[in-house]
């Protein structure tokens, strides 16, 4: 049997599922949606369960496939499966926008928030349904004729061209390389670096088994991948050579034959014509209805206040950086180039708070972190997360995990691909769902047989084990891999009985980042680094055993603010750039010169005239984040707030409002809006202050 097909009763058999099945599977759960809804407009049922429930279990068999395979062209990207998904794909979006513009199934949805049985749903249901109504609104099911068709076809051609601008970076990534031969070249980089770049030569098959030599003796081979291409930009010596990747890394996906700016630029006038077929001004007006900031001048003045505070200590940042270069350097009259930041940067920060990323990579070893997380879990969450051996994987290297109650009762389960893969793989780390929760059979009992468990995957491209040597994290990495599982945490400990909103469905996109941003400050937290008398820390020696030194630990949390109003003013500068490309852009005007305006107002050292970082910004045209990469700022402003509860209380407070968190924000999924979920675990609005003072941009938090 096809795999893909019984994916409603069971969990992908990756390693049985190969490109060949797709199309079969795909047109075969296709032709059951189309019947199915052929059906339900000859004959709709105006409630809940005859509307919502009825197209829930429709779909969901298509649902979990097409997801399966969206999943594997990120993971186990391969010439056939992207032939396969290219095939399916305009008949999937079809399909989709059929239902989104189902006249029959808007009437029916109407029908029931207009009629008796309103009063009978629950809040989750009115807030559901009212969400659907939106949604089928911007989706188009007003438009007739020629509007109608011309949305269909927009929609498609969208769909198609996110795909493309996902391949061809990654093929762009896989294309270029850079090999290094002697010891000045490889001046300054770390042992882990040098290792890593010395296996990918030999794994490129360019050296026989009896050629191989030590790591520190190369030959080495560069890339663009973000494990790589970040420590050398950090750590290289030559200049030249930091110059030559960093041109290569801005410019990536942007020449032929994987040249992006072709089809961001078709993205962005498409967004702007289906904006305009929903009688909306521009794309922004569309994202930002269905988020929590709701308007503009909302998420406008949020950047203003983070870039009024930023601007002017990242200028100050930059000249005391300069300073240091130049007496570190011995040059007195140094400019700094972009290809000079990273490398001066960790200089300055080894000289002030006196350690580097490389002396913290031993006691970062991902089994040991992932055991520390798992504790930290436990401690605040009260769940006990262990490792599951039995099921398909979809790479060697990818671990599953059980979430279960202290009893024992299941409540999830994820799998974790954690390692880098140029070949295959692309960038970037993410948190994907599988499945919903799901309760049958009217059940509501969490823990019940009735309840379908939620299944997730969480993805990082860290640092990979090099022969019997574990993967040895950057600091960053851990950050990125508590990120992600706080991602996962939303799904996987959600309470919601309706999978329309339970996990990560149907909460605003703007808030999606909250519980994510939250879990990255246990990073800083001393008991979940270091330990206590209760609880082991997470920071070990991979080899020794001994747990990182208090007395570094120290500065680590010393240095959090480094250069934060810097990366502040980055992350303001994206956001700026993704609202003006999709509010603002005057006709005319082309990408490439609103990313140039836009950083003259939002970086103190001007992007390089042939900067195309447009040409991989994947989060605004490959993702979801179009109009909505503000979302990460906007969010960190609750999870600042929501973490400075657990700081004010001190930690014999930490498991009673770590319980606290998971039954609200945690618990609530989509189910009531986000605003109402933080009231309920703090009490009230949230405050950009405690933002501030994370950022070192504010010394006090201001009392209400």
């Amino acid at each position: 049997m096809n795999p893909l097909l019984s994916l409603s009763a069971d969990l992908p058999d990756f390693a049985a599922i190969d490109s060949t099945q797709v199309e079969p599977a795909i047109r075969e759960l296709i032709a059951g949606v189309e019947r199915g809804l052929d059906a339900f407009e000859v004959a709709p049922q105006a409630t809940w369960a005859g509307t919502l429930g009825r197209i829930h279990t429709l779909v969901e068999p298509l649902r979990l496939a097409w997801g399966v395979v969206g999943h594997l062209m990120a993971v186990r990207n391969e010439p056939s499966l992207r032939a396969a998904h290219a095939a399916m794909q305009g008949e999937v979006v079809k399909t989709w926008v059929r239902l989104g513009q189902s006249r029959a199934l808007f009437t029916a949805l109407n029908a029931i928030r207009d009629g008796a049985e309103w009063a009978r749903l629950d809040s989750t249901q009115q807030r559901i349904l009212s969400s659907e109504i939106r949604d089928m609104q911007l989706a188009g099911v007003g438009l007739n004729g020629a509007e109608k068709e011309r949305y269909q076809a927009i929609s498609l051609e969208l769909s198609e061209l996110g795909t493309r601008f996902s391949n061809q970076l990654l093929d762009a990534g896989k294309a270029w390389h850079l090999d290094l031969t002697t010891l000045d070249e490889v001046a300054g980089l770390p042992a882990t670096l040098l290792a890593q770049t010395a296996a990918m030569y030999q794994a490129a098959g360019l050296t026989s088994r009896n050629e191989q030599k030590a790591p520190s003796a190369g030959p080495w081979r560069l890339t663009l991948d973000v494990p790589i291409y970040g420590p050398f930009m950090e750590h290289s010596q030559r200049r030249d050579l930091r110059e030559k990747l960093y041109r290569a890394f801005i410019t990536r996906a942007a020449a032929a034959p994987h040249d992006n700016l072709p089809v961001l630029e078709r993205i962005l006038a498409l967004r702007q014509e289906l904006a305009r077929l929903l009688g909306k001004t521009n794309h922004a007006e569309v994202s930002l209805a269905t988020k929590m900031a709701g308007t503009l001048p909302a998420v406008d003045q949020l950047l203003n206040q983070l870039r009024t505070a930023a601007k002017p200590k990242a200028a100050e940042e930059l000249a005391e950086l300069t300073a240091f270069a130049r007496q570190r350097s011995g040059d007195p009259g140094l400019q700094l180039a972009l290809w000079d930041m990273a490398f001066w940067a960790e200089r300055l920060r080894e000289d002030r708070y006196a350690y580097t990323d490389e002396a913290l990579r031993p006691y970062f070893a991902l089994p040991q972190v992932l055991s520390g997380l798992f504790a930290l879990a436990r401690r605040l969450f009260d769940v006990v997360i262990t490792p599951v051996t039995d099921l398909s994987i979809w790479d060697p290297a990818v671990q599953v995990f059980r979430v279960a109650d202290p009893d024992g009762r299941e409540r999830a389960l994820f799998y974790l691909d954690a390692y880098s893969r140029p070949a295959n793989k692309r960038g970037g780390a993410w948190m994907d769902s599988f499945r919903d929760r799901l309760v049958r059979g009217g059940g509501s009992v969490s823990g019940d047989s009735s309840v379908r468990s939620p299944v997730a995957y969480l993805v990082c491209n860290q640092t990979p084990p090099i022969g019997d040597t574990p993967s040895l994290m950057t600091f960053r990495e851990v950050e990125t891999l508590f990120h992600e599982f706080g991602h996962g945490l939303q799904h996987l400990l959600t309470t919601v009985d309706h999978p329309q909103a339970a996990g990560i469905n149907g909460v605003e996109w703007d808030a999606i980042e909250l519980p994510s941003q939250f879990m990255e400050n246990w990073c800083y937290d001393e008991a979940t680094i270091l330990g206590d008398a209760q609880h082991p820390g997470l920071a070990r020696h991979w080899q020794t055993g001994a747990p990182l030194p208090r007395e570094l630990f120290a500065r680590v949390c010393a240095a959090r603010t480094f250069r934060a109003a810097s990366m502040t003013l980055r992350q303001v500068n994206l956001a700026t750039l993704d609202l003006e490309l999709h509010a603002r852009m005057t006709a005319g005007e082309s990408p490439l010169a609103v990313q140039q305006r836009i950083s003259a107002v939002n970086s103190v050292l001007a992007p390089l005239p042939e900067d195309r970082f447009l040409c991989s910004f994947s989060h605004i045209f490959a993702g979801g984040y179009a109009a909505g990469y503000y979302s990460y700022k906007w969010a960190e402003v609750l999870s600042a707030d929501a973490f400075a509860a657990f700081t004010e209380a001190g930690p014999d407070a930490h498991p009673a409002l770590g319980r606290r968190f998971r039954d609200s924000v945690l618990a609530s999924g989509g189910a009531r809006h986000p605003l109402a979920v933080f009231r309920d675990f703090r009490g009230r609005e949230p405050q950009v202050d405690a933002l501030l003072v994370q950022t070192g941009l504010r010394t006090t938090i201001d009392k209400p």
